[in-house]
């Protein structure tokens, strides 16, 4: 019989059906968990529980804007209605511009666009998610932050702020309920290729080559890249980490 690791486990991701949250809906279901997909694109998460199914794994899609309280309050009476329990999150959803003026000169409503996803979104999840665990004793927690919630970059103020937030407060929840066996980490992407990368081309052709130039291994990473560190920090392996953020980046900080 073939070992799977997360047999029987019930997994969250947002944003999964592009990216970074499509690659790790996949990884967690090849690994045996019952995944529920959230975003807002409904044929697009249909394709992914569709391929999912193709190999014999388990997912639903629940359509969901991580903006809308009342559909992230849908999205976790469907995940309890049809499973009663999560083991767990991957709070991935994230949106950026590319627009990238300095900061004074953000429009009132982009800045507030990027914080309702990044940051409010996540908070909105977290907030279920935490409950459901505190109840059943216990879970994992993790979300999608960026490189740029490590450090700053010209232009991208908005989304920086964003996902230093993200990552504070994380942090914060981590120590406020590590005492309910609930773990709570953050992964800090640099440049991988994902739909949000490849939207901004248009605007900006050589970006590719610009943010490969910047990784010391020269190159911009995948999205299984990413899947990967999330299943990890899932497992038993990751047990003493706690609050903490892990950057996968190419050595975009360290360049």
């Amino acid at each position: 019989m073939e070992f799977k690791m997360f047999e029987g486990k019930i997994v969250l991701v947002t944003g999964a059906t592009a990216g970074m949250g499509r690659a790790t809906a996949i990884a967690f279901a090849r690994e045996g968990a019952k995944v529920v997909m959230a975003a807002r694109r409904a044929e697009r998460g249909r394709e992914v529980v569709d391929q999912i199914a193709g190999f014999g794994g388990e997912s639903i899609f629940v359509q969901t804007d991580v903006r809308n309280p009342l559909d992230v309050d849908n999205l976790f009476k469907t995940i309890m209605d049809k499973y009663g329990r999560l083991d767990f999150a991957f709070n991935n959803a994230g949106v950026s511009s590319p627009h990238n003026p300095i900061v004074t000169k953000y429009e009132d409503d982009e800045w507030d666009r990027i914080m309702e996803t990044n940051l409010r979104g996540v908070w909105l999840c977290m907030k279920h998610e935490i409950d459901i665990m505190k109840k059943q004793g216990g879970g994992v927690i993790v979300n999608t932050a960026s490189i740029l919630g490590v450090v700053g970059d010209w232009g991208l103020s908005h989304y920086s702020a964003s996902k230093h937030g993200s990552l504070g407060l994380a942090k914060t929840a981590a120590l406020e309920y590590c005492k309910d066996n609930i773990r709570i980490n953050t992964i800090c992407p640099g440049p991988i290729l994902t739909e949000m990368l490849e939207f901004a081309l248009p605007f900006m052709p050589k970006m590719l080559d610009v943010m490969a130039s910047k990784t010391a291994l020269r190159r911009i990473g995948q999205p299984e890249e990413i899947a990967g560190a999330a299943m990890w920090l899932c497992t038993d392996e990751a047990a003493f980490m706690m609050g903490k953020e892990i950057a996968i980046d190419g050595g975009y900080i360290t360049y």
